[in-house]
């Protein structure tokens, strides 16, 4: 089954498309931001003396959520479109195989995977680029407090945008969204030692 930039194309011009590809990014993204709060809490607390090695562990995340978020999307949405695709055979009498609209059931289902891996990816990261700083201008304590910081505005970016295509005050989005990396971080510090 080909895939052809004008499938992918048709697929994100669907509405349907989109609203699932956005569930997935923020959805996922929102569990790699709250992972990268926990790994820079987690090694501030734990006295990890290397920033470096946070970034690896980090990395390590990142490279677990990506492949759970993509495998487990692509093989959900698998079994969604081709019940779907039975379903439409069954009602036109017709044979659907390496026609456009498989194609473009095939092109959706690419286009989540890629959304579903793109929000941990970007949650872990972004919350782990102060760590590269770690021994140059930042402290371990200053890189887990900047690394808060910055899950605590991806989360906010999350929630604003879903705010915004919802048509709620797009910063009581964000602040509810941002709350859940603070409260995260609070959790790991009360834990006991």
């Amino acid at each position: 089954m080909a895939l052809t930039p004008a499938s992918i194309r048709r697929a994100l011009a669907r509405p349907s498309v989109r609203a699932i590809a956005r569930r997935y990014l923020v959805s996922n993204g929102f569990d790699g931001t709250l992972t990268g709060v926990g790994i820079a809490v987690g090694a501030v607390l734990s006295g990890i003396p290397d920033g470096a090695l946070v970034v690896r562990i980090g990395l390590s995340a990142a490279v677990g959520l990506c492949t759970s978020a993509v495998w487990s999307v692509w093989e959900i949405e698998r079994a969604e479109t081709r019940a779907e695709i039975h379903r439409l055979e069954a009602a036109m009498l017709v044979d659907l195989d390496d026609t456009r609209i498989e194609h473009e059931q095939h092109a959706g289902r690419l286009v989540h995977a890629i959304a579903s891996g793109l929000g941990p990816l970007v949650g872990v990261l972004v919350p782990m680029a102060p760590f590269l700083l770690v021994g140059e201008s930042l402290a371990m304590v200053e890189a887990g407090v900047a690394s808060v910081a910055l899950g605590v505005c991806v989360l906010g970016v999350f929630g604003a945008y879903m705010g915004s295509i919802s048509g709620q005050r797009w910063y009581v989005a964000a602040a509810r969204m941002g709350l859940a990396g603070l409260v995260v971080a609070g959790i790991n510090v009360l834990l006991p030692a």
